[in-house]
């Protein structure tokens, strides 16, 4: 039974889909199989390893509106045991088509509920926001890893989605964790970097991870290329602080092999 991880902050730009491509590989690689569920009507997560999201027959959409199978719409990366299920532009008339549905809540849920035995890790990439698509990404995880860049506000808002995270807590969804808050884009030159990562550590204690992801050019590079960063440059910085990662959400919870048969990279 594979373990549902959403990467959620309504913040843009600190790290979510970046996260979710390589901490993916990066467990791909290391043989566990591993889905990212876009479920951001920007459709990075699609594009990033190397789909047109605008040539996408069917994907998320169709899935948490219940017209579709999402065994269906999985599609294979070519970084070894990472799948992806994709999302375009019409994600963006989700909400609104969701709110007169029964258990509107509850639509993400049914599809990770429909994949878990397929998969060790399910990564749901949401969107940079706090509406209905995100709470049904709380609603269907059993954890999240939040991202938070090392900026100046970087704290901005973080108050706000750890409320929510408790409201998803105490009335849908009582067993979610927080996996972890993520630092990224660490740049260890600036002394605003370190500030940042003294303040989160100082507030949030245990639950930041130990890994730090520096900013690294090679990262930024990989999606352009339609490639992760284990295909486009395992050897790169971020690659190996991604692996690290990798690692430290694998000894979290206590996985020492692949749990489900993987491909040949």
């Amino acid at each position: 039974m594979g373990k549902v991880i959403a990467i959620a902050n309504q913040k843009g730009g600190v790290g979510k889909t970046t996260t979710a491509l390589s901490l993916g590989s990066c467990l791909g690689a290391l043989e566990y199989k591993t889905l990212i569920i876009d479920s951001d009507p920007q459709a990075n997560s699609t594009s990033g390893v190397g789909f047109d999201p605008k040539k996408i027959k069917g994907g998320v959409y169709e899935c948490m509106l219940g017209q579709a199978n999402p065994k269906d719409f999985i599609l294979k990366t070519s970084s070894p045991n990472l799948y992806v299920l994709p999302s375009n532009i019409d994600l963006v008339g989700a909400e609104i088509e969701m709110i007169n549905l029964p258990n509107r809540e509850m639509r993400m849920k049914e599809v990770t509920e429909a994949l878990k035995q397929d998969f060790d890790f399910i990564f749901i990439d949401c969107s940079p926001s706090l509406g209905l698509t995100t709470i049904n990404a709380l609603t269907a995880c059993d954890s999240v890893i939040i991202p938070v860049q090392c900026e100046y506000f970087a704290l901005e808002g973080l108050g706000k989605l750890l409320s929510t995270i408790k409201i998803v807590q105490s009335r849908l969804n009582t067993d979610m964790e927080i996996e972890g808050i993520l630092l990224t884009m660490y740049d260890s030159r600036l002394k605003l970097s370190v500030e940042v990562v003294e303040e989160v550590r100082k507030h949030f204690k245990d639950i930041v991870f130990d890994t730090i992801i520096h900013r690294n050019a090679r990262l930024s590079e990989a999606p352009s290329h339609g490639e992760t960063i284990v295909v486009h440059d395992a050897a790169s910085r971020g690659a190996i602080n991604y692996m690290n990662l990798a690692k430290e959400v694998l000894e979290k919870n206590k996985q020492k092999k692949p749990a489900l048969s993987t491909e040949t990279a």
